[in-house]
């Protein structure tokens, strides 16, 4: 991640670009689009600096470190695997499925296992609350 923080301004016009997926004052995310024709025009052998100005994005407003840490990042990916290699997975890969997008019978299933979780921790709770009066008892 690179230091550079963008202005207010410089959000804004970044986010106009229409190879721009999302921006905030800290970090850009770029379109997958914007990163296959980086990958071709890469290969053909234009220099990083001139395929970013070529598809309107200013050097100085995102800063040499972010466009080479960018570059070196999809270049990478794409060696290791291929085109699919430059998708944005995030959303995808979260590592935990949203219950929204079950379909209700698993939204079910989770709601079920979810109440006996929360039953399960209750009577663990109530057991713990018997077990601290009878040693208060005692003394």
């Amino acid at each position: 991640m690179s230091i550079k923080i963008f202005t207010e301004k410089e959000v804004k016009v970044l986010s106009k670009n229409k190879y721009v997926k999302k921006v905030s004052i800290k970090g850009i995310t770029y379109t997958d689009e914007y990163k296959r024709i980086f990958i071709v025009e890469n290969e053909k052998g234009k220099s990083i600096k001139e395929i970013f100005k070529e598809h309107r994005f200013d050097i100085d407003v995102l800063g040499n470190d972010r466009i080479r840490s960018a570059a070196y990042r999809w270049l990478t990916a794409y060696r290791k695997k291929g085109i699919v290699g430059l998708n944005d997975t995030r959303k995808l890969m979260c590592g935990r499925s949203s219950v929204k997008d079950l379909p209700i019978e698993e939204r079910y299933k989770h709601l079920k296992v979810q109440f006996n979780l929360l039953k399960a921790e209750n009577e663990l709770l109530k057991k713990i609350d018997i077990l601290e009066r009878r040693l208060i008892k005692k003394k």
